[in-house]
């Protein structure tokens, strides 16, 4: 098959056609949910989950329907499903849950229910909440999640004026407090303000943590002042507790942007041996970072580590291949990258757009559109979704060779994918 019959089959997949009428079998509206679903089968939380999908579905119902067939649930087991949708970003979902268990005189924690207001219903309802909230409730975690609050929406006067209350009641005798603060001079880039809050904080005999130092060590950096950031380093060497991999990560990514790259080599080796034996979580900033200072062996022998790490239990995710690939990208190293791109498709399950896009841009980079163009219709015969970026890079490609004919075609392919999938969206909502 040649490029240009590939290329149309793409195109014209892409391209709006006109609409095509059918009769659609009429839904039975006798067919309740639950005769195509039945509840007894699926879990709580899985009902839950499908709140926000199930037109008109809610927490209270669900939470009703679950109690009137018979069955129980304490106040943890709706906590760690709460925990749950936070870490997924379902805010929504969360707050209903939290609201009903309210309504049922559970405890469950203030601080979260604040958590969840600012973030869905806006700050003014977090702060009315937090000022019905009775005077026993009105401490160190409340306190906190509103400063909090303040904090990430870089509300300074408010933030301000939260902590001093704070002092004033003596609730700011722990690391979490300065750090919001110190977080929030360091988005309105004003390290100075850090360096003085942190040392308030130690002559108030609060012990910084190790994201104290992580701010300090960021404050320092954007005065790119590495004489200061190595003093602080030095510091902490002799501070057991501060010490975590990702403090040493944060630091090497501060030396790659100096372009001290042997500096932030020997940052990454102490990272290393601070990872704890089970926990893959350091491997992608690893690659990424050795990567950053131009270590093409050491990027091959930490993925080598990992995988032999993950032996007999499973393959490395999507995720950490696609960070692998990025870095031979980066590195120019176009034979692993092509050699790693085929391991991965060798064991996929699906195609992952991400890993397909960037294998796209490199053989773009190399003037190989004929091979992106092939890539891009391999994808679409898996079923990868949604591909309008691998067309726009194709489209910009030809844009760079100046190419204007084929500019069009595969910008109208592009926009109409992304119109397409935004009305997939809309509806499937």
């Amino acid at each position: 098959m040649g490029l240009h019959e590939i290329s149309f089959r793409l195109l014209s997949r892409a391209l709006p056609f006109p609409r095509m009428f059918c009769a659609i079998a009429p839904v039975d509206s006798s067919m309740s949910r639950t005769a195509l679903s039945p509840p007894e089968s699926k879990p709580l939380y899985r009902r839950l989950s499908a709140v926000g999908i199930i037109s008109g579905g809610s927490v209270s119902e669900t939470m009703k329907e679950w109690l009137n067939e018979g069955r129980r649930v304490t106040e943890a087991q709706l906590m760690n499903f709460v925990c749950k949708f936070r870490k997924y970003k379902s805010y929504k979902i969360a707050l209903e849950l939290m609201d009903w268990m309210e309504s049922q005189h559970m405890v469950g924690s203030h601080a979260v229910h604040i958590d969840l207001l600012s973030k869905v219903k806006g700050i003014r309802m977090a702060e009315e909440y937090f000022c019905n909230l009775p005077a026993p409730a009105k401490h160190l975690q409340t306190y906190g999640a509103l400063l909090c609050c303040y904090c990430s929406k870089k509300m300074k006067h408010d933030a301000i004026t939260i902590y001093e209350k704070m002092k004033e009641l003596e609730l700011v005798s722990c690391a979490f407090v300065h750090n919001n603060l110190m977080s929030l001079y360091l988005k309105l880039g004003q390290p100075e303000e850090v360096h003085k809050l942190f040392e308030e904080m130690k002559a108030s005999n609060n012990i910084p943590d190790k994201c104290s130092y992580k701010i300090l060590i960021e404050s320092y950096a954007m005065l790119n002042n590495i004489d200061a950031i190595e003093n602080i380093v030095q510091e902490m060497e002799g501070k057991e507790d501060a010490w975590h991999w990702s403090v040493y990560c944060h630091l090497a990514a501060i030396y790659n942007s100096s372009k001290l790259f042997e500096k932030a080599r020997l940052s990454l080796k102490k990272a290393e041996l601070l990872m704890c034996p089970r926990d893959l979580s350091p491997f992608p900033f690893l690659i990424s970072l050795y990567a950053g200072a131009g270590d093409l062996i050491e990027v091959k022998r930490v993925w080598k580590l990992l995988k032999d790490r993950i032996k007999g239990d499973h393959l490395p995710t999507n995720k950490l291949y696609l960070v692998m690939l990025q870095a031979l990208k980066n590195l120019d190293d176009f034979s692993s990258l092509k050699e790693l791109f085929e391991e991965w498709e060798s064991v996929c399950v699906s195609y992952e757009v991400k890993l397909v896009s960037t294998v796209i841009e490199a053989y773009l980079e190399r003037d190989m559109v004929e091979e992106a163009i092939i890539l891009l219709e391999k994808a679409t015969e898996e079923g990868a979704h949604p591909l309008a970026k691998s067309f726009w890079l194709i489209t910009d490609y030809y844009l760079s060779k100046g190419k204007l004919d084929q500019v069009r075609r595969w910008s109208r392919a592009a926009s109409s994918m992304i119109k397409n999938a935004h009305s997939a969206k809309l509806e499937f909502e």
